[in-house]
């Protein structure tokens, strides 16, 4: 064979083949699938044949498929390779535990899927060549039929043996702080990926303030925040920004314009603030801008929708409680098929109205979006708490963690600044002494565990 004729993905680019890589590293079912018509030599460079061989040689050996964190230690300590690809193989592990995210997945995934079944489906007919010079019809049929089943879609869900590894990847979700650390702390780092955060609160209790406090946050810690606004201006809204990133007080920002420009110079992260008319977009909407602004090179770390009830559902339904169900679950998958974080508010009922305390039976219309959210937290303000500067958080629903937790809390709307005053007030878990999260689990269950036993 000349060497032109050699058989690799070089005529995709470099760039093309780290996607790849990286995405046999990060999604087990496609791994599975490809590796059935892989050969890792047609990985043009030596790092990348190595790193796709550590992979599926973990999985044919323990059966599961390698965490981010074991392909760590494998990486440190299996690599027989000179120094030149180990440092190169190590490098590429640090970018793709840094970086998660693929540009062009799908295409990725089927370009190199067809590229791979094409060259067992050419091998099967190179086979079949040498097998009807002896007539075996029959023997024909079972290669050629063979290699086509190859590199069919075997995702047939969570395997509960290959997809162990899932369950104890904390990273993977790529969690967004809240700014307040008690939170964090229940919920495993912040919302992550995917995930769907609301806060509910009363009118005027403070709601737009969390969502701007939240993507403030993100903004520090160098994220870009699409923050979609259906009740402010967006002025108004990038004015809050001002205040919250500052500390200036909203009605001082006019005199402390300069001092602000230079401070929110220092932000390392972007924020796009896209204003809507009350019910004039929908979910799909909100989907098609990001599409666009994906176009820009503006990729959503963060989305924030201020705020969900005041979106229009893509369908028309003759209740008002089924079009919030349906607006939420579309919310839902905005931030799944845009892989970040997304906050929203919702409005309590009027029994929630100045409550001391607002629980999720306040939830204004539909109750439902409870079973959509991965997060719920209320925001409880009386009238006396506005004029101290005070309220209460309540955790309502946590999939990553306990729930049923309340926080005092110090907030003071003239200029965005809201801080959690006290440890969780709730029996189990939190009631235990202000150790490390880790700590305290093993605590809480080692004591729960003697109960059980007496």
């Amino acid at each position: 064979m000349k060497a032109t004729d050699k058989v690799d993905f070089s005529k995709f680019g470099v760039k093309f083949q780290e996607n790849l890589a990286k995405m046999i590293m990060l999604d087990r079912a496609y791994s599975d699938q490809i590796g059935e018509v892989l050969d890792t030599g047609y990985f043009e460079t030596r790092y990348l044949q190595t790193f796709t061989k550590l992979i599926y040689e973990y999985k044919e050996k323990y059966k599961v498929h390698p965490s981010l964190e074991t392909m760590v230690t494998i990486v440190q300590t299996q690599i027989p390779e000179d120094e030149i690809t180990k440092k190169r193989v190590k490098d590429f592990l640090v970018r793709v535990y840094s970086d998660p995210k693929i540009d062009g997945k799908d295409f990725i995934q089927d370009t190199a899927l067809d590229f791979c079944r094409k060259q067992k489906l050419k091998e099967a007919i190179l086979q079949s060549v040498k097998l009807l010079e002896k007539s075996s019809f029959d023997s024909i049929a079972d290669v050629i039929n063979n290699a086509l089943k190859l590199g069919q879609s075997n995702d047939f869900g969570y395997d509960y043996i290959k997809d162990f590894e899932e369950r104890f990847k904390i990273k993977a979700r790529n969690p967004i702080s809240t700014g307040w650390k008690e939170i964090d702390n229940i919920m495993e780092g912040g919302l992550g990926s995917g995930e769907l955060g609301v806060a509910i609160a009363g009118t005027g209790a403070g709601k737009s303030h969390i969502l701007t406090h939240l993507g403030a946050v993100a903004l520090k810690a160098g994220k870009t925040v699409v923050h979609y606004t259906l009740e402010l201006s967006d002025v108004v809204v990038a004015r809050r920004y001002d205040s919250c990133l500052t500390r200036v007080k909203l009605n001082d920002l006019n005199a402390f314009k300069d001092q602000i420009l230079e401070d929110i110079q220092e932000v390392e992260g972007s924020l796009v603030i896209k204003e809507y008319p009350t019910k004039s977009i929908t979910p799909n909407g909100i989907k098609n801008h990001l599409s666009k602004l994906k176009l820009r090179g503006i990729e959503a770390d963060m989305i924030i929708v201020d705020y969900a009830d005041l979106l229009r559902s893509s369908k028309s339904y003759s209740e008002k409680r089924h079009d919030l169900e349906s607006i939420y679950e579309e919310l839902r998958s905005v931030a799944q098929e845009n892989e970040c974080p997304l906050w929203t508010v919702s409005q309590t009922n009027r029994q929630g109205y100045n409550a001391e305390l607002v629980t999720a039976e306040s939830i204004s219309e539909s109750f439902s979006k409870c079973f959509v959210s991965d997060f719920i937290f209320t925001l409880s303000r009386t009238v006396e708490d506005k004029e101290n500067n005070s309220g209460r958080f309540f955790i309502a629903k946590n999939r990553f963690g306990m729930d049923g937790v309340k926080f005092e809390l110090h907030m003071d709307t003239s200029k965005v600044l809201i801080k959690i005053d006290n440890n969780p007030q709730s029996v189990g878990m939190a009631s235990l002494p202000a150790l490390g999260q880790e700590e305290r689990l093993k605590k809480y269950y080692k004591e729960l565990m003697k109960k059980e036993k007496k």
